[in-house]
């Protein structure tokens, strides 16, 4: 790049380098390639111009400025927020959410969003609130922020919603657009067809909230399915559960979610697996002797492998989960039909009984 152009204020790269600050605007930074490093189009460029978008990366742009101030008015943003947009692509959402909050975060892996959404906002008090970090929203660290408000790209609505179950410290809410179907998997119930592991771990650690319907005219171009904007607030304190181990459990069942509990893991693979995760069980036990010659933690089925069951330890997992299936609870019953304290219920008595999904 020419010695005489100077990279844009406020845009970051998702690496390790620091973002541009406020305060050295006027100086110029070193730029990686990483880098936001475009220049600005030119002065006889019109703000009007329509710039297409890379459906590629899932890019539909929303028009419609009633559908924008209404997911802005949803969001309940306070003047001491600190916003986190994903994917603000030309700035639509951005400039409304910049008049609400303290400041938006926003990142966009497109360069040429980035020049339109600061083209924006040049010149405006706006501009001093708004920092871009260029990159991948899934790869990139996501910096503290009170609300997220985004128009997500549809290929990555799953990965992006565990991201943000994981997140902390804790955000207040997320309110967030997604295809229609996504979004009602998010808070389909026991017996319904969109029932899933989407909607039982979202469930588990987040209260889910439909807050309105978006038709496909509202966005260029046109995406071939219809939107839902969702509230996504997490359950504060989170659930007292070893989220590792809920969904080898939950994965594994909803495998085949029509299937009884006892067909799904009466299988060699799943016998198999949690055979070897009992025996690594055992092993962290051994480890962890008392004194007094106990085994801290340990439970009765531990006792009996260390001691030589008769069963044989190979038989161990087997025989356990046809004890546990067998119970009223659980006989006959289907992972589409459980509900969350089911699912609680069902991983504690096999923790119980020493058999563990992770």
């Amino acid at each position: 790049m020419p010695k005489n152009k100077r990279a844009r204020p406020g845009v970051a790269a998702s690496s390790s380098a620091a973002p541009y600050s406020l305060a050295s605007r006027n100086t110029t930074p070193a730029i990686s390639s990483a880098s936001y490093n475009n220049d600005m189009s030119s002065s006889s460029s019109s703000s009007a111009n329509l710039v297409a978008p890379n459906t590629s990366l899932g890019q539909h742009f929303l028009k419609n400025p009633a559908v924008v101030t209404a997911i802005v008015a949803k969001a309940a943003i306070r003047p001491t927020d600190t916003i986190l947009e994903i994917g603000p692509g030309t700035g639509n959402m951005t400039v409304p959410l910049l008049r609400q909050g303290k400041n938006v975060v926003a990142i966009e892996y497109d360069n040429r969003m980035i020049r339109e959404v600061l083209k924006r906002v040049e010149g405006t008090d706006d501009e001093r609130k708004l920092k871009v970090v260029q990159g991948d929203a899934i790869k990139t660290r996501f910096p503290f922020f009170d609300v997220c408000v985004a128009n997500v790209p549809y290929q990555i609505s799953s990965a992006l919603v565990f991201k943000l179950l994981a997140h902390r410290p804790m955000f207040r809410c997320a309110v967030m657009m997604f295809q229609e179907e996504f979004a009602l998997r998010l808070t389909a119930r026991p017996g319904e067809a969109l029932y899933c592991r989407l909607s039982v771990n979202t469930q588990l650690l987040a209260k889910v909230d439909q807050l309105m319907k978006v038709g496909r005219n509202n966005f260029r171009p046109p995406p071939k399915v219809e939107s839902r904007v969702v509230r996504i607030e997490l359950r504060n304190p989170p659930p007292p559960v070893n989220f590792t181990e809920w969904d080898g459990m939950v994965r594994l069942i909803f495998n085949r979610k029509n299937k009884t509990l006892r067909s799904v893991l009466l299988t060699k693979p799943t016998i198999k697996m949690l055979n070897e995760n009992m025996r690594t069980q055992r092993a962290l036990n051994n480890n962890n002797t008392n004194g007094d010659g106990g085994t801290s933690g340990a439970t009765v089925d531990d006792h009996r492998m260390m001691e030589g069951d008769d069963d044989g330890e190979e038989k161990m997992a087997e025989r356990i989960i046809e004890e546990v299936v067998a119970m009223d609870r659980w006989k006959d019953k289907r992972a589409s039909k459980l509900d969350l304290d089911d699912f609680l219920a069902l991983l504690a008595e096999f923790n119980k009984r020493g058999v563990h999904f992770a």
